[in-house]
């Protein structure tokens, strides 16, 4: 039986009521949004149009990778806010609800955070990060233990009135993003996986939702580049420390060199696991003033911890994520590989 935390059907009814009082309704989500960020608030868009809320619309703070960006399709409704900042804030100031899924807090919207504060619509959450900003909402379903926002939006749906535990219900869009999103979380089923996570795949499964078609669209459609770029990284690149870490450093001029879309080196932080003394992978990619930091780890060592504590992030215990910034944490980008050096030196040790 499905045992999340905050699942009370008062909590339920009260999120139902918000959905039936609102004429505008934003759904928004981290910013760099994956396919968990897009599977939730996809569902989230069909659901709550199919309570005949007037508008929706799902408001995110960057374009997603084209890798991915079938999971929401080319729907009006859905706005990307470095493409269309002026109509992104207008939305968000009609809006007379705001959910916000796959985030803790409106700061991980970047851009977005300070219009989202400033409404005064009641704000939801509806994540499965750890610590979430509690005081700064009406209402809160937060639960670590789920494997993706797209899992608790699922056993939240279910326990609605006019969906009644029957997945078939669930409108059709949104039951195929709630599983692509879910599918992406898990690595395909690889980490955080719970027996209710394989209950989901089996409710949408059962409902008609064409897995195979989602792991096509999700594994089999890359450009050749990802291929090449991972390729050299692992052959060329790869770093492993005596304690038990390994780690890639894709610095601007590779990234340039491979013409390397956001999302082609998504899951390359997970292969460096497979091998034996390795206990936790990170994969820094050069952006901005900064690095993007992806962690995974095994079991027994915290990828949340380290991020938490080296790198401004964090994430759940297994998979978890942060910023390595320059100048400031380091001089420069050359001085990357020395400062994952001696930080693996000492959480390892």
């Amino acid at each position: 039986m499905q045992t999340m935390l905050n699942l009370s059907e008062d909590r339920v009814a009260r999120l139902s009521s918000l959905i039936d009082g609102a004429r505008s309704i934003v759904i928004a989500a981290h910013t760099h949004p994956d396919g968990d960020a897009l599977g939730s608030t996809t569902a989230l868009l069909h659901y709550c149009a199919s309570r005949g809320c007037p508008s929706v619309s799902v408001v995110l703070p960057d374009t997603p990778p084209a890798s991915i960006r079938f999971i929401c399709g080319e729907d009006a409704r859905i706005l990307y806010a470095d493409q269309m900042p002026e109509e992104a804030a207008a939305r968000i100031a009609a809006a007379e609800l705001i959910l916000l899924a796959d985030c803790n807090a409106f700061s991980r919207t970047e851009g977005l955070a300070p219009y989202l504060s400033a409404s005064r619509a009641p704000k939801v959450i509806l994540d499965h990060h750890l610590n979430p900003d509690e005081p700064a909402f009406q209402l809160v379903f937060s639960d670590a233990g789920m494997s993706s926002a797209s899992e608790l939006i699922y056993w939240i749906l279910l326990k609605m009135k006019d969906i009644d535990g029957n997945p078939a219900r669930l409108p059709a869009a949104a039951a195929r993003a709630l599983m692509a999103g879910m599918t992406t979380d898990t690595n395909n089923f690889a980490n955080s996986v719970t027996p209710d996570t394989l209950r989901m795949a089996a409710g949408l499964l059962e409902a008609g939702v064409d897995r195979d078609a989602i792991l096509a669209q999700l594994y089999q459609r890359y450009r050749e580049n990802r291929v090449r770029v991972m390729g050299y990284l692992q052959s060329e690149n790869l770093r492993l420390t005596p304690e038990g870490g390994a780690y890639m450093i894709a610095t601007e001029d590779l990234l340039q060199r491979f013409d390397v879309a956001e999302g082609e080196t998504e899951g390359l932080v997970n292969i460096p696991l497979s091998i034996d003394q390795v206990r936790i992978s990170l994969f820094l990619k050069q952006d901005k003033g900064h690095f993007r930091v992806s962690i995974r780890s095994k079991r027994g060592t915290s990828a949340q911890r380290l991020a938490a504590s080296r790198f401004h992030g964090g994430g759940h215990e297994n998979a978890a994520g942060g910023k390595l910034f320059f100048p400031g944490d380091i001089a420069s980008p050359q001085d990357a590989a020395a400062y994952i050096e001696q930080t693996l030196k000492e959480f390892l040790a």
